[in-house]
């Protein structure tokens, strides 16, 4: 018989190292992601979270910036029943304003919160004085984790409490 049509035989112990990796092996990949994923994202999370709160702060500063300059001109902030609005379109209800500024305070809009809600605003605020902006966060209640421009640090600008 020639050589060349002899029918090779394969080594059965080289064939099963070669297809893949086992149930086994796969199931230990999997657990040590999950702990890695379960470790990893809640600290991701919890800076997202902070970033929104961040830009709602920031908002609110703009906006107590458009306010201050609404009372400059005025001589005093819009009331209640006139609301942020009054930074945009000049009041037509309440105390209309006789000096107020053509083309508004706060040239893009009022802004929803980074949580897609609109801005709460009191005059007087609750505290009695001035105003209050708040945002209220994520459920879109007033709770305790809301943002209100009454919480002030040294500076007397908003934030978080």
């Amino acid at each position: 018989m020639n050589a060349r049509f002899l029918p090779i035989y394969h080594d059965l112990s080289t064939r099963r190292t070669t297809r893949g990796f086992t149930l086994l092996e796969l199931l230990v990949v999997l657990v040590i992601l999950g702990l890695l994923v379960g470790y990893v994202a809640p600290r991701f999370f919890g800076q997202v979270g902070k970033s929104e709160v961040k830009v709602a702060t920031a908002q609110i500063r703009a906006l107590e910036d458009a306010l201050d300059q609404y009372r400059l001109d005025v001589g005093r902030y819009p009331t209640t029943e006139q609301g942020l609005d009054a930074l945009i379109v000049k009041p037509s209800t309440g105390r209309i304003p006789a000096k107020w500024m053509d083309g508004g305070y706060f040239k893009k809009g009022v802004p929803l919160d980074p949580w897609g809600n609109r801005y709460v605003y009191f005059a007087p605020g609750r505290l009695g004085e001035g105003y209050e902006i708040i945002s209220v966060g994520t459920d879109g209640q007033e709770s305790d984790d809301d943002i209100s421009s009454s919480d002030h640090l040294d500076s007397g600008r908003a934030v978080a409490r």
